[in-house]
């Protein structure tokens, strides 16, 4: 568990992931150097890591959710070879080891990604069911007042002041070739300062801080921060599949996405409309947000559960030039 201190520097990572340590410092009340020593400490410990993301959308992708249902018996095995997909971004094991739940981005040009013709192809796999994303309903830090101690508003107002995100302005930006050893840099370290990503480019840090603006500017390039939640106090985590009625869909969404121990809700394609993963500090942790936080949304009107048993693969993946690049975790 995590005191008071390191929760407000992640909460303020959250909303502003390059946000300078002087300034986490300032809106968190701690000296520069306190919040740098807390970050790489709970960064050494695996507890955070933020990552930068170039948008699916800018090389034709799609970002899917996908159940692979498999016989038990082959459960190691595909996930070994799931995990060294490149197009897998996140995947765990849920529990009774008869399913395979994992986030992926492939082409959306009238055909079946080859990815997914393999995946059905693998000895023991019984079913792909692959959802499309259709709408993300979480902001990025909204959630983290539900996981642990949070700023003050007028802390988060602050820093959104310093250092405002990214309004994509026109198109995305397509990544140029050259840009591959800044998405690379960015990709093993979203915080790598521009001394540092000049050194790994071989340019200047003015055309590094130019550059870091048009593809931030335009919705090319974002940031994740990578929580091991289960470090935080919350070791239960659970993927929810909805339905509801077209008509409530947003507004049953959003209200799902505002619950507490939410930490991520989207629209997908199919039946269930919704999904949701929520992060709990057990199974009556869990029992009780069912009966009383899903019981208060209204347009709900089933929903089935996998619990993860095991994660096999975090990182997010990174495109540029036509290719999926995970980092290394």
């Amino acid at each position: 568990m995590l005191d008071t201190l390191d929760s407000h520097i992640l909460h303020a990572l959250h909303i502003a992931p390059r946000a300078p340590f002087r300034l986490v410092g300032e809106v968190v009340g701690a000296s520069e150097q306190t919040v740098a020593r807390r970050y790489r400490a709970m960064c050494r410990t695996g507890t955070v890591r933020v990552v930068g993301l170039v948008d699916p959308v800018v090389q034709g992708l799609v970002a899917s959710v996908v159940r692979i249902s498999l016989r038990p018996d082959r459960i190691d095995a595909c996930a070994e070879a799931l995990t060294r997909l490149p197009e897998v971004s996140f995947a765990h094991i849920s529990f009774g080891g008869s399913e395979i739940v994992c986030s992926m981005a492939t082409p959306h040009e009238g055909r079946m990604p080859e990815v997914l013709r393999q995946l059905a192809r693998t000895p023991g796999v019984l079913e792909v069911d692959t959802r499309m994303t259709l709408h993300s309903y979480s902001r990025p830090g909204a959630a983290w007042g539900r996981l642990g101690p949070s700023l003050p508003e007028e802390a988060v107002t602050s820093l959104r002041e310093h250092h405002p995100p990214a309004a994509p302005q026109g198109p995305p930006v397509e990544p140029h070739e050259e840009d591959a050893a800044l998405l690379a840099a960015l990709a093993e370290d979203g915080r790598a300062s521009q001394a540092t990503l000049a050194e790994r480019t071989g340019w200047t840090t003015g055309r590094v801080a130019r550059r870091l603006e048009a593809l931030e500017r335009s919705g090319t390039l974002f940031y994740d921060v990578d929580l091991a939640l289960e470090k935080l106090g919350y070791p239960f985590s659970a993927a929810l599949w909805m339905e509801t009625s077209p008509a409530r869909l947003h507004e049953t969404g959003s209200a799902v996405a505002a619950l507490p121990r939410v930490v991520f809700a989207c629209a997908t394609a199919g039946a269930q409309n919704l999904m949701a993963i929520v992060m709990c500090t057990g199974t009556t942790d869990f029992y009780d947000w069912l009966s009383r936080r899903l019981a208060t949304v209204p347009g709900v009107s089933g929903y089935t559960v996998s619990v993860r048993l095991r994660t096999l693969k975090k990182a997010a993946s990174l495109v540029y030039q036509g290719r999926l690049v995970a980092p290394p975790r």
